[in-house]
């Protein structure tokens, strides 16, 4: 059983740093060792920054569509005006069309 492991090759893997133990004959992985995982934040006091600046910009986001959603009922209203106008000076005569008045 000793001679079976002999041909191995360890390898780190270039994108992750996990180890990986590769049989030389059949180039077959045989095990795998994941790579440490990194800390996102080197502290407490860092990740609770983060999470308030996270919080303050989902705050700004929603005062933004509020806002949006105001000045959206301000432009329909503008619209709808607009198309008002336009009907009223181009009244159309006459019933509308339907598909067996074409017959």
């Amino acid at each position: 059983m000793a001679g079976k492991y002999e041909s191995t090759i360890e390898v780190a893997c270039p994108d992750c740093g996990a180890m990986l133990k590769i049989d030389a004959k059949t180039g077959a992985v045989i095990s795998h060792t994941p790579a440490p995982r990194k800390r996102t934040f080197e502290d407490f006091e860092t990740a609770a920054k983060a999470m308030r600046e996270q919080e303050e910009r989902k705050h700004s986001i929603f005062k933004q569509s509020v806002e949006s959603e105001k000045n959206r009922g301000d432009l329909l209203e503008k619209k709808f005006a607009e198309a008002l106008k336009k009907a009223k000076e181009n009244p159309d005569t006459g019933k509308p069309l339907r598909d067996f008045d074409l017959d």
